[in-house]
Formats: C-alpha cells, sequence, structure tokens
C-alpha cells in the first residue's frame, strides 16, 4: 500500500462513472482510501475532485463549492432520461430566436427548487431512482434547494445551443436544460457537458486518470476555507479533538499548528469552536 495521500484534480473522460475513476485511482495509486466529491454523469467530462488517504475526510468541505459547466443542449427532441444517452420519447419543431433562448436561460438564474431526474442515483426509500425507472416503476424525488449563479448563451446553432453555467453542488444540468426547452415550447435535452471548474479548482490543472501520480498535500483539500493558525498550546487542545475558543469566522475552517501542517476542520458553535474532523492526534 502507497502512504500517497493528498488531493487530485482529475479530468473524467466521457462513458466512464466517478465510480470507475475512484477504482482506476486505487489501482494506479495501490490505495484503497480513495474518494470523490461530485459525482459526473458518465456521457459528462470534465474536472473531478479526489481524494487520497486521510483527505477522503475532507471531501465533505467541497460539496457545496460552486460548479462551472460547459455543454451543450439540443431543442427539438427529448429523452427519458434528459440527456444524450436516453431514448427519445418527442420530438418538436425548433422555431426559436436567439433572444428567446438567451431570455430562457436567464429566467433560471438564482435560487429555486429543483426535482431530481427519474434516471438519476437518488434514492427514495432505498432505491436508487435509476433502478426502478428501468423497472417500470418510477419514483419521485422531493425537490431540493439549487442556485444558479450563471446561465449565458455561447451560441446557437438551431437546434444547437451552447452554454456556461455556473451553480451550487447538486444541481442537475440535464434538468436546466430541459427546462430551457419547455420554456421555449421546443424540448429539449443535453447533447454534451464539460466541469470546468469547481470552486477555486481549475479544470486546466486536472489531469487523466492514468496519468495520476503524487497527490497534491492533503492541504490542498481546504486551500478554499479560511485558516487559522494556533498556538501551541491550542494545536495540543487541537490534536486531541478539543473544543477551542470561537474564531468569529463563519462556516468550517482549517486549523494549522506552529510548524504549518493541518491538524483538521473547526466550526464556531456558540461560544466555542468545535472539531469538525481531526487528522492529527
Amino acid at each position: 500500500m502507497t502512504s500517497a495521500e493528498g488531493l487530485l484534480l482529475v479530468d473524467k473522460p466521457p462513458g466512464v462513472t466517478s465510480h470507475d475513476v475512484v477504482d482506476s485511482v486505487r489501482r494506479t495509486l495501490a490505495t484503497k482510501k480513495v474518494g470523490h466529491a461530485g459525482t459526473l454523469d458518465p456521457m459528462a467530462t470534465g474536472l473531478l475532485l479526489i481524494g487520497v488517504g486521510r483527505a477522503t475526510r475532507l471531501l465533505r468541505f467541497l460539496g457545496d463549492l460552486l460548479k462551472t459547466y460547459e455543454g451543450t443542449l439540443k431543442l427539438g427532441v427529448e429523452t427519458d432520461t434528459l440527456d444524450a444517452d436516453g431514448e427519445v420519447i418527442r420530438e418538436s419543431t425548433v422555431d426559436v430566436t436567439t433572444e428567446r433562448v438567451a431570455e430562457a436561460m436567464h429566467s433560471l438564474v438564482g435560487e429555486s427548487l429543483q426535482r431530481p431526474p427519474a434516471f438519476s442515483a437518488v434514492k427514495v426509500g432505498g432505491r436508487k431512482l435509476y433502478e426502478a425507472a428501468r423497472a417500470g416503476d418510477p419514483l419521485e424525488a422531493e425537490p431540493r434547494e439549487i442556485r444558479v449563479d450563471a446561465f449565458d448563451l455561447l451560441s446557437f446553432d438551431p437546434p444547437d445551443v451552447t452554454f456556461r453555467v455556473i451553480c451550487s453542488g447538486g444541481t442537475y444540468v440535464r434538468v436546466l436544460a430541459a427546462d430551457v426547452g419547455a420554456s421555449v415550447s421546443a424540448g429539449a435535452h443535453l447533447t454534451a457537458l464539460r466541469r470546468t471548474a469547481i470552486g477555486p479548482y481549475r479544470l486546466e490543472e486536472a489531469v487523466t486518470p492514468e496519468a495520476v501520480g503524487e497527490p497534491l498535500p492533503i492541504e490542498s483539500a481546504v486551500g478554499h476555507l479560511p485558516r487559522l493558525d494556533l498556538e501551541p498550546d491550542e494545536a495540543e487542545a487541537a490534536s486531541h479533538g478539543r473544543p477551542l475558543g470561537p474564531a468569529d469566522i463563519e462556516g468550517p475552517y482549517g486549523v494549522f499548528g506552529p510548524d504549518g501542517r493541518l491538524i483538521g476542520v473547526y466550526e464556531d458553535d456558540g461560544p466555542r469552536a468545535r472539531p469538525q474532523v481531526i487528522l492529527a492526534g
């Protein structure tokens, strides 16, 4: 087993699942402790954050970061999965202007409730939605709060719409594509999607699953969080998971010892700061 640990930025290829990429990294680095933050559908490509070793315990702090995607949707054709992997269920005439498409996209910017699609890995009653849908017994998940910060039209070559979207974690872009189609009364499905950024992490820094090497330092997994450097006595207490005085920082923050090592992640809770994850002991 390798002693490597830290964060990997991987460029997921099309046609494989995020779990397939995790398995590939496990084999390459000869370690079992590997996980990912933020699933990509098999047809989607782009940035996948992979945690190795103790960094897997920090992946939950990456899930809420804004995601940036570039993609293409096709107007006039609807599929059961809302993307190109599904079966065509309806076709319509496309007679819409560029301005109308841009307006439909802009109308989706902001906070809203989005229902996960029938073909997704979300579980209802312990059963995955896509398994139920394939068995002819579709289930419906509760809507979830999402936020779209930007939804920009890059080009329109009817019936194909190329776009860029910045949205919260957990947002289904194929549902947004279908919403655009419904708004312009033509229907639509997602034909291509590439994730280009997750918070401060950029696709340009990613490597293919076959080219992964030594992970970035474990501190990279909290590089987007505020940082608090502790005094020696505080660092000793934190290394044992003891509460600290509040740092007056909103949300989770990384705590570091005098030697610069990452001890863990804390979050203020009233008059105390309580550990969320402790890496040092």
